[in-house]
């Protein structure tokens, strides 16, 4: 089974996994207690005072993507001057390092900074604040970021990089608590009924690398995309590889393809385009792909390179390896010539497959210009 196969359709699952199914903690709850080691940069803060809105900040001096927050914390700072922000370091294998971090971040980091209260003979795991916040409101991962008002209640729960227009329309009143608090519930049950027709399918899908009989996944599909219309384009292309895998299917993949073609969630996104494409000619498919699929496979790729301009190395190693498999061996050469170009300076370059293809390719060109040269 193509790589991309199982790829399309987790795609469905992105975006939903923010949120647990049961959280303890989450919009218009009360806010636990400010519970901190010591604070190690600006004045300490006791408790929540009525009136006042703070934010709560998670992370740790191990986590990069929290370094790359904090700058973006300090300029809300300065530009909310009423509301308490304060970075509290959590799961951190040694508290002694967060002294030195903060230190080093300088004005980068310009408002309060804690550490968790951990028992002595505990780890970052123990720690009050973990345990107290980010336990209770299901948050795996870091940084998070929870916005207190005036009344001591958690408002908002979300990455710091979101926080801009929650934060604002909190301070200003403008923002209900229990029109969002329903968001997040409908959020969390759409959530369970991804989860549940994902397990599905994945059961489906071992099946059928096991049967290769299609059917039931087929069919399933087709029933996913109408209880989740928001994830259709994704199904649909999963559903196209399926049906591309198979001799007996071909036409039905060939009509769906034309469909996603001309889609516009599909037919205009070039990412999504050289997908289709690649599961078509990528080197590691099972088996190659039937020549009117190759023929359409190469249309496809055609159409993303042009989409962006000619200018993407991924998508115009796609069209070289299309260009190849039809046969259309100088293409193949000049297009993959441009990839070489294209990699330069960026992590394709490190992609031995890149250059490795252009041999091949050449090779191929000679071999078939010597073949055809008259004899002597």
């Amino acid at each position: 089974m193509n790589r991309l196969l199982i790829a399309a359709v987790m795609v469905a699952a992105t975006g939903a996994s923010h949120w647990s199914m049961a959280q303890d903690l989450t919009f218009g709850s009360k806010a636990p207690k400010l519970e901190v080691k010591k604070f190690i940069k600006g004045d300490a803060v006791k408790g929540f005072e009525k009136g006042k809105t703070y934010v709560v900040e998670f992370w740790a001096t191990w986590c990069g993507p929290c370094r790359a927050t904090i700058p973006h914390l300090t300029k809300l700072q300065k530009q909310f001057k009423d509301v308490t922000f304060i970075g509290v370091s959590v799961w951190e294998k040694d508290q002694d390092d967060v002294d030195k971090f903060v230190e080093e971040m300088g004005d980068e980091m310009d408002y309060r900074v804690a550490i968790d209260l951990v028992p002595e003979d505990g780890d970052g795991d123990d720690g009050a604040m973990a345990k107290n916040w980010m336990v209770p409101a299901e948050l795996r991962g870091i940084p998070a970021a929870f916005v207190i008002n005036g009344d001591g209640i958690v408002a908002w729960i979300g990455h710091p990089g979101q926080i801009d227009e929650p934060l604002a329309k909190i301070v200003s009143g403008k923002w209900d608590i229990e029109a969002e608090a329903k968001k997040i519930k409908e959020l969390i049950a759409e959530q369970k009924k991804l989860q549940a027709i994902l397990g599905k399918l994945q059961k489906l899908i071992r099946d059928f690398e096991k049967t290769d009989d299609p059917t039931e996944l087929l069919t399933e599909l087709d029933a996913a995309a109408k209880e989740l219309p928001d994830r259709a384009p994704q199904l649909a292309m999963y559903k196209f590889q399926v049906l591309s895998n198979s001799k007996a299917t071909v036409d039905q993949a060939l009509a769906l393809g034309a469909e996603l073609l001309e889609s516009e969630k599909v037919g205009e996104d070039p990412d999504a385009l050289n997908n289709i494409a690649w599961s078509l000619v990528d080197p590691d498919r099972d088996k190659k792909a039937d020549p009117k699929l190759l023929k359409f496979a190469l249309k496809v790729a055609i159409k993303a390179d042009n989409l962006k301009k000619n200018q993407d190395g991924a998508i115009a190693d796609t069209l070289a390896k299309a260009y190849f498999d039809n046969g259309q061996l100088e293409k193949a050469v000049t297009t993959q010539e441009r990839v070489v170009e294209l990699a330069q300076g960026t992590p394709l370059e490190e992609d031995p497959g890149v250059k490795k293809r252009l041999r091949q390719y050449k090779k191929m060109l000679e071999a078939s210009k010597a073949s055809d040269a008259p004899k002597k």
